[in-house]
């Protein structure tokens, strides 16, 4: 498959079908998006919010969340904020998520399943990694949104001007629900 997506990517280059797409990397509507990875939401987020190459900056994780507060979502949200010129953040769960109801147990035994041998688990463990709530998933999608929106705005490092929002996205129709 990857040899399939090179195969796409010299093409794409080679018509300059890259040219629809240039843009600064400052984004045009100074707004940064906490998202899930879903791939449901990969064109249907931005046909849903009106937006185009270059207009936000786009974060996405498992569950579009932050579950620690000097996490690699975090530090990108700094950095948008800080040097990109961002000033309002979206944080934007979305229904069907599968980080819902995500259990620690059995995810490491999904890893097991694969060759991850108990050494290497409990070699995590030594080092500090509670692994059960690392991998555990969340509950409620609005109530880990709202979690996400409070330690955002609530962040040691977050400049009191910034806007801090909290939304659900249906994940079939693309209808945007604030929460507030």
């Amino acid at each position: 498959m990857i040899d399939e997506i090179l195969k796409h990517n010299r093409e794409f280059v080679n018509t300059k079908a890259y040219e629809q797409f240039a843009t600064s990397k400052y984004p045009d509507k100074r707004i940064a998006v906490v998202t899930c990875m879903d791939t449901r939401l990969t064109h249907l987020l931005p046909a849903a919010l009106g937006i185009k190459n270059g207009d936000v900056k786009m974060i996405k994780n498992a569950g579009g969340t932050i579950t620690n507060p000097f996490d690699s979502t975090m530090r990108s949200l700094l950095i948008a904020i800080y040097e990109l010129g961002v000033n309002e953040v979206m944080v934007i769960g979305h229904t069907g998520c599968g980080v819902q109801g995500m259990d620690s147990g059995h995810m490491l035994q999904l890893m097991r399943d694969r060759g991850i041998d108990d050494e290497h688990i409990s070699l995590m463990r030594h080092c500090g990694i509670d692994l059960d709530s690392w991998l555990h998933g969340f509950d409620d999608t609005e109530a880990a949104v709202a979690e996400t929106v409070d330690l955002v705005r609530n962040h040691p490092l977050m400049p009191l001007d910034i806007t801090v929002r909290g939304f659900i996205i249906d994940s079939h129709t693309g209808l945007l629900s604030p929460m507030e």
